[in-house]
């Protein structure tokens, strides 16, 4: 083979070895940002499930003294403890057992004494909450006096009706 014929061959060997990176690289870039969008997406997910319970004022955020209530926890609501017995219930969104809780306690607000409010206290950013009280496990439930200061602490009620036998 004359010298020009080598030439020609180690060009498109050159070229082709080219070609092959910016495939794999394409291909790898690819796979990125589907998990950047999955992730995107699931954000999204979270802060539009994250906002819906917490901007949207439903009847359960109603604060009666006439009738218990479920609502979403915020440290002023632990002043109710004056006149009513509140019960935090530390809850994430990915746990099973606190979901199904939580669905339970919606299904049956009506069953909720008069006198009684459970906080909704979400597990994953309530970072202080938790250290505060000792809670190392979502579906962690937490009875407080009025000045925050625990009266008793369980885990695992499965339905409203275990939670409030828990209630001193």
């Amino acid at each position: 083979m004359n010298t020009m014929g080598k030439t020609i061959m180690i060009t498109i060997g050159i070229i082709a070895l080219i070609v092959m990176g910016l495939f794999a690289l394409n291909r790898e870039t690819s796979k990125t940002n589907e998990v950047v969008s999955n992730v995107s997406v699931m954000q999204s997910e979270t802060s539009r499930n994250e906002s819906s319970l917490s901007e949207q004022p439903t009847a359960q955020e109603t604060v009666t003294t006439t009738a218990g209530s479920y609502q979403v926890y915020s440290a002023e609501k632990i002043a109710l403890a004056a006149t009513n017995d509140v019960v935090m219930f530390f809850h994430a969104a990915w746990c099973p057992s606190c979901r199904a809780l939580s669905q339970d306690i919606e299904q049956n607000l009506s069953a909720i004494p008069s006198g009684v409010v459970i906080l909704k206290v979400d597990y994953d950013s309530e970072t202080e909450l938790k250290k505060k009280y000792g809670v190392t496990t979502q579906h962690t439930l937490v009875q407080v006096d009025q000045d925050g200061n625990q009266i008793k602490k369980w885990n695992g009620s499965p339905r409203l009706e275990n939670l409030l036998s828990q209630i001193q």
